[in-house]
């Protein structure tokens, strides 16, 4: 635990403090910030209050009295329900604005992981419970050098095995085969494998309708054929395969022939335009020096599909935070399923994904943009057009 930082990131918050709290490891949040790992079963509830200057302090039950003795500060103990509220008083004595991980609305659920009634007993001592999320994102989602050149190289790597992916597809279809999405699926696997890449699940591959799907993915039972005259989409996302590293993230779709739909050309440009305005309004604000919040990234891409009259179909937000999970902790590009109004921050990094799925077919077109202290920019490669298989 960085103390220093965390207080100086609390004063420019203008946060009288931080109250952690925990109760059968629902928060990992609360241990990757705090840099501990219980050595234990954590079966009764703790709290740690870090104040915006001072010392910190700890509340724990008496038969875990233990559980915070890596953590600087005097401990509180308690057993009975009436301690561990003359407990929790003594710790935000004076206080009047703490930040908990608590969402307004559960706005933004991956910082909501502290239960309602525990907020409540927070609030019945006078003072006002915040959301942690802005704290979350600067301590959990900005990037260091090595994580970000460990980005980069993922990849390289990946956009090697989707070129792989693309040709082996071509191969099979332009010699009148077909082949299943599956076994595309498997290719994808093991050219991760071979790389040095690991991904906790996928890739997305899908054919036509099921490309029209945004969370489809196949399995040995459930798999479609892919042939000359399909529309297929590839989704795939990996990291190096060593501690700290983080994802890269992409979505590329190709045509099996030569003579993709008029249709389907017309929403490739379509879905293509929307990420090249939600990439210019990232780079023109950053090089700028303006503030950048999460929603006006998906209102430039949301803007531009729906002032092509596809707006119905595009449903899901433009992007989110990318880190050593892929989806990561930082501000998503969203004003659709959430209106996040996080800062878009320095060191961070995340996905722009707009897409329009229709009956037959479907078009997403992914990228990552990492966003330096004075310029923002695309990591990877980028598709330029319906790729011809």
């Amino acid at each position: 635990m960085n103390l220093a930082a965390i207080q100086e990131e609390l004063q420019k918050q203008k946060l009288d403090g931080w109250l952690f709290f925990d109760h059968h490891r629902r928060d990992p949040l609360a241990y990757r910030v705090l840099g501990f790992q219980p050595a234990s079963h954590v079966t009764r509830r703790w709290y740690y209050w870090i104040p915006a200057a001072g010392e910190p302090r700890g509340l724990v039950h008496r038969i875990e009295s233990g559980r915070l003795d890596t953590l600087p500060g005097d401990k509180i103990r308690y057993s009975s329900w009436s301690e561990q509220t003359g407990g929790l008083r003594a710790l935000v004595g004076g206080a009047r604005r703490v930040a908990m991980q608590y969402s307004p609305m559960c706005a933004i659920p991956y910082v909501a992981m502290v239960d309602a009634g525990t907020v409540e007993l927070v609030r019945s001592l006078g003072v006002e419970v915040v959301s942690s999320a802005e704290l979350i994102q600067h301590f959990e989602a900005r990037w260091s050098a090595e994580a970000l050149e460990s980005h980069l190289e993922a990849g390289r790597r990946v956009d090697a095995v989707r070129a792989q992916a693309f040709q082996m597809i071509r191969e099979i279809t332009r010699g009148g085969g077909a082949v299943q999405e599956f076994a595309v699926a498997e290719f994808v696997r093991d050219g991760f494998a071979k790389a040095g890449l690991f991904a906790e699940d996928g890739p997305i591959v899908g054919v036509n309708a099921n490309a029209a799907n945004p969370h489809y993915e196949p399995s040995a039972e459930i798999t479609s054929e892919i042939r000359s005259g399909d529309l297929v989409l590839l989704d795939m996302w990996a990291k190096l395969a060593q501690p700290g590293a983080v994802y890269y993230d992409i979505t590329w779709t190709g045509f099996c022939g030569d003579r993709p739909s008029d249709e389907m050309l017309k929403v490739y440009g379509v879905v293509s335009g929307a990420r090249d305005a939600a990439i210019a309004r990232v780079r023109d604000t950053v090089a700028a020096g303006k503030q950048l919040r999460g929603f006006e990234v998906d209102d430039a891409a949301r803007g531009y599909i729906s002032s092509r009259g596809y707006g119905d179909y595009f449903v899901h937000r433009t992007g989110h935070s990318i880190g050593e999970e892929v989806h990561g902790n930082g501000a998503n590009m969203d004003n659709l399923e959430t209106h996040d109004e996080r800062r878009v921050v320095p060191w961070t990094c995340f996905s722009i994904e707009p897409g329009v799925y229709l009956k037959d077919f479907g078009i997403r077109s992914e990228v990552n943009m990492f966003v330096g202290e004075t310029e923002a920019r695309v990591t990877g490669e980028m598709q330029k057009e319906l790729v011809i298989l």
